[in-house]
């Protein structure tokens, strides 16, 4: 190789540093176009655009330019106290009388969410309306996820999908700053708070599947059955079988999911093994209960968004425990400095500055 090198007339430590040279370039040719490879925390927050987009899409259904749309809306007022149904009666009320102007903007609004997080210069911006939007949803569209009506089952998508997509936003929002954590989700608001937050959705999760309502005999399969209506035929077969499957053991499948909900809950606080373990556990009852869901409902034509089961897979993902975290800190200093500057801080005060040795430079 070096006498190839020295044919074409370059000395080989020139054809070395050229090749160095032309890679420092390459480097400087992307930093200097803006793009960066996207981490883990950025794959989900494109993941919860692609969400949105979906949402975006089934928003654009003829059904939902039509005042049925308002009636599924009003429906969500059924059981709730008057302070929660009364607002929910007057804006269904509001979109009915304007279905086509007020579902045009609610589909663009989701579009824009969805292209928003997917471009890096506004991803804050949507990640903040998409709070704000989740949270008007959840009370004018979803009635809080029935959570308040005492029928409320993880497997109808209580505590209400809407709201989980507000969690995600809050999770995944880019600080300036990182704070070091295990998992992506801890990235932003720091590992204490994210476990909380965990803790807090799925142990809700868990209470919610031992209400009177759903321990009865049939109560629970029922439901179920009752998710297969409207849809294609294999599906609503399924759900049916599965309901079915479940009213034979109605209060056994309640504690049965009461309980795992409950490992899930609690298994962001075990070391990392079962930490993983427990992030494996949610997917797979994220699974269960979008197969409960009939999958949101996205076959129907009125459905308008895939409900809660993707998102709760989603946010276990977020949570996935990695070591890259403490390879960061512990390649760092205290101060922040990276183990690489505080070596170059010293080789200085010795005297030696960087491509020398013992006050020599290399040659």
């Amino acid at each position: 190789m070096s006498d190839a090198v020295a044919a074409l007339g370059v000395p080989p430590r020139d054809a070395s540093a050229r090749s160095t040279a032309a890679g420092l370039d390459g480097n400087a040719a992307i930093a200097a176009a803006g793009w960066e490879p996207p981490d883990a925390r950025r794959r989900l927050q494109l993941a919860l655009g692609g969400i949105w987009l979906l949402d975006a899409v089934l928003q654009y259904q003829s059904f939902m330019f039509t005042r049925a749309f308002a009636g599924t809306l009003a429906a969500s007022a059924s059981g709730n106290p008057a302070l929660v149904a009364d607002p929910i009666i007057w804006s269904a009320r509001l979109i009915a009388q304007h279905a086509v102007a007020m579902n045009s903007a609610f589909a663009a609004v989701q579009l824009l969410l969805a292209i928003g997080i997917a471009w890096r210069p506004t991803v804050k911006i949507a990640l903040g309306a998409s709070i704000a939007w989740s949270l008007a949803v959840w009370w004018l569209g979803e009635g809080l996820g029935s959570v308040l009506t005492g029928n409320a089952s993880p497997l109808s998508g209580a505590p209400g999908a809407v709201i989980i997509y507000a969690l995600l936003a809050i999770l995944l929002w880019p600080a300036g700053t990182d704070r070091p954590s295990a998992f992506a989700a801890g990235r932003s608001v720091g590992t204490p708070v994210a476990r909380a937050l965990w803790l807090a959705l799925w142990g809700s999760l868990g209470c919610l599947s031992l209400q009177p309502a759903l321990r009865a005999a049939r109560g629970l399969g029922s439901m179920i059955s009752a998710m297969g209506a409207g849809q294609p035929g294999w599906l609503a077969a399924a759900d049916t079988h599965l309901g079915a499957a479940v009213s034979r053991h109605g209060l056994a499948a309640s504690i049965v999911l009461a309980v795992t909900l409950a490992v899930v809950a609690a298994g962001v606080y075990l070391p990392p093994p079962a930490a993983r373990a427990a992030v494996v556990l949610a997917v797979i009852a994220a699974a269960v209960i979008w197969a409960a869901e009939a999958l949101g409902g996205v076959f129907t034509g009125s459905g308008t968004d895939p409900n809660s089961g993707p998102l709760l897979a989603l946010l276990a993902v977020a949570y996935w425990p990695s070591g890259a975290s403490r390879l960061r800190a512990a390649a760092t200093g205290p101060a922040g400095t990276s183990m690489a500057g505080t070596c170059h801080a010293a080789a200085s005060m010795a005297g030696l500055q960087p491509g020398h040795a013992d006050g020599r430079e290399r040659r």
